[in-house]
């Protein structure tokens, strides 16, 4: 063992597995995420996936990454990256634009042949010098033989040598980050102790990793991020189709509903039907529909029959699922389809992350078809919006979407399991129209809702559809003076539901001249980037939307306390405009991208500045 290196106290880090598609960089990117959050840091992922499913090996298009930023305070997955693990030329040729001045870059120096550099690119054999990176404190690691080596005398074919050695890059990082190797250990236990062989390769390499680290520690600092006091109870690292999921089911136990849900797979939305169709044992019916029409039929018919009723899809699976929404409003069912928001239009950037559904979201249907719509804003706060989604469908018998978006899918977070009490339960609008009387379109005075009545029920047969209803007895009416009451009426039912949802709260400095808006998943950096400049001394403002239709009450209240307002979204000004029509009289700014990215805090705070200097 060598003589001992420098180690540096920081608060936080960001690092970046960077590699092909087959290298595996997604298992470790989570493997480390998972490891640091069990040592008690708060964390933040950004899985970057490919779009092409079989883009060619070595090139730029086939780069897949996973950031992890982790230490106190974490509240984005970080702009720039501290250290980089790039598996081939094309790795570091796609992120050394992303790297920290001074930062630490580990390369698989095996993988850097002259084949790999000219399908990466470069023009030279030297890609530090082509990508100005003298200045980075570079690890030249030969990655790939030293994992054969760790192998040798194992019978294990080529393939499931070279797939090993992510794990090597992961017991280096580990090192250097002064991480325990026993939680990924027990998962390489778990995962392949049916197949010995590989389960000792696996190990064998992490350990590989991680002495070579011990071997260079007397040339590379390492670093020591401090764990983050937190609020007692049960963790665990959670992405945003988890959170909805798992919403979910505690919506259905708290209203005691069945759940159900009737979804087509579609990226980056697939993972949300594939979680649920593991709980049957929670009593959950999911189907896997031919299409997206059928998916949300399905939903709308349990719904109909009584159970909470959800589909989930993208953007252009949205689309598709335009005509069956205005079913469920004509019908007022609950029902809650959720969109996880991708590149568009049409199949776009299927793997990138966008804001460009809105007003989809918001208008997307024939005839006037107003529905609830909710934007989550955390990985794990879609927990949260699943659940609040379900009871406002039930509680208002009226459809709501649930808007997420790629980067809050694939993300994670260290969330706090909660406790029983912390949610509310759901009161399912049960009739007490005796059956004799029973009308399906007669109303409480306070919500607007019509009673849930399911088939079956002796006495309250009834018939529902696409075509108008009168106004109580249900029957079908064509009348022109109905048709105006039953269309104000469901507008006036979603308008009552903002008697129900939270205001709208400020955050940074209240006495500020600029306010920051911002919705859905642009929280985290548009809250941090507020954050660094009051602390620099600049007074900046932050109103963050998460229920969008309706606004919350005091909307107009808190625009009006500002002389200038900044609308912050991932397109091309989808929330400026909704709000330039709710609330004409306020003039607003806007600052938009759409680059199949998040914003970074960086740039953030560089236009504040700048629009507060205008």
């Amino acid at each position: 063992m060598g003589k001992s290196s420098k180690v540096i106290e920081v608060d936080r880090l960001a690092v970046r597995f960077s590699g092909d598609s087959g290298d595996g960089m997604q298992l470790t990117g989570t493997l480390f995420s998972h490891t640091s959050a069990i040592y008690g840091n708060d964390i933040s992922t950004f899985p970057d996936f490919p779009a092409d499913i079989r883009a060619p090996q070595g090139t730029i298009g086939g780069v897949s990454g996973f950031q992890v930023h982790f230490g106190q305070g974490v509240t984005t997955p970080g702009d720039l990256t501290d250290v980089l693990v790039a598996m081939n030329p094309a790795a570091l040729k796609a992120n050394a634009r992303f790297m920290k001045p001074g930062g630490t870059i580990i390369m698989d120096v095996d993988s850097f042949d002259s084949k790999n550099l000219q399908k990466a690119g470069y023009k030279t054999e030297d890609p530090i010098f082509e990508d100005k990176l003298e200045g980075f404190n570079v690890i030249k690691a030969p990655i790939t033989s030293l994992t054969r080596e760790a192998v040798t005398d194992l019978s294990l074919d080529n393939k499931s040598v070279i797939r090993s050695k992510n794990m090597f890059a992961l017991g280096l990082v580990y090192w250097l980050f002064n991480r325990p190797l026993e939680h990924t250990q027990e998962y390489i236990r778990k995962k392949f102790g049916h197949k010995p062989a590989i389960m000792e390769g696996n190990l064998r390499v992490l350990q590989a990793g991680h002495d070579y680290g011990n071997i260079i520690q007397a040339i590379t600092p390492s670093f020591h991020v401090s764990p983050t006091e937190s609020r007692k109870g049960i963790y665990r690292n959670l992405n945003g189709n988890k959170a909805v999921a798992w919403g979910f089911l505690l919506a259905a136990e708290k209203s005691g509903l069945e759940l159900f849900l009737g979804s087509y797979p579609i990226t980056p939305a697939t993972e949300i039907l594939q979680e649920l169709s593991e709980r049957k044992d929670l009593g959950v019916k999911v189907f896997q529909a031919e299409d997206e029409i059928a998916g949300i039929c399905t939903a709308i018919g349990a719904s109909f029959a009584g159970s909470l009723a959800v589909t989930t899809t993208s953007g252009p699976g949205l689309a598709l699922k335009t005509e069956a929404m205005g079913l469920a409003i004509m019908a007022e069912l609950p029902i809650v389809i959720v969109d996880v928001q991708r590149g568009g239009p049409s199949t776009g950037l299927p793997t990138k992350t966008e804001q460009a559904d809105l007003l989809q979201a918001l208008y997307g249907r024939n005839g006037e078809s107003p529905l609830v719509v909710i934007a989550a804003s955390t990985p794990v706060n879609c927990f949260d919006y699943a659940f609040y989604a379900a009871k406002i469908a039930v509680e208002h018998m009226i459809p709501v979407i649930l808007l997420t978006d790629g980067f809050l899918a694939n993300g994670t977070q260290q969330w706090r399991v909660p406790e029983d009490n912390d949610f509310p339960e759901i009161k399912v609008p049960r009739t007490n129209q005796e059956p004799k009387a029973y009308k399906p379109y007669l109303r409480d005075a306070e919500k607007l809702r019509r009673d849930w009545v399911f088939p079956g029920m002796a006495g309250y047969e009834h018939r529902i559809g696409g075509l108008e209803k009168d106004a109580v007895t249900g029957n079908i009416s064509h009348d022109g003076p109905n048709h105006h009451l039953m269309v104000t009426i469901r507008q006036e039912k979603l308008d009552r539901v903002a008697n129900y949802i939270p205001d709208l709260e400020v955050m940074g400095d209240e006495s500020a001249d600029i306010l920051v808006v911002g919705w859905g998943g642009t929280y985290g950096h548009l809250l941090t980037a507020v954050d660094q400049l009051n602390a620099m001394g600049k007074k900046v403002a932050l109103a963050h939307f998460t229920y969008i239709n309706p606004l919350p009450k005091n909307t107009a209240d808190i625009l009006k306390r500002f002389k200038k307002i900044l609308i912050c979204e991932l397109n091309l000004g989808q929330f400026a405009g909704y709000l330039r029509m709710k609330h004409p009289q306020f003039n607003y700014c806007q600052y938009n991208k759409v680059h199949g990215q998040p914003f970074t805090v960086h740039e953030l705070a560089e236009e504040i500045i700048n629009q507060m200097e205008a």
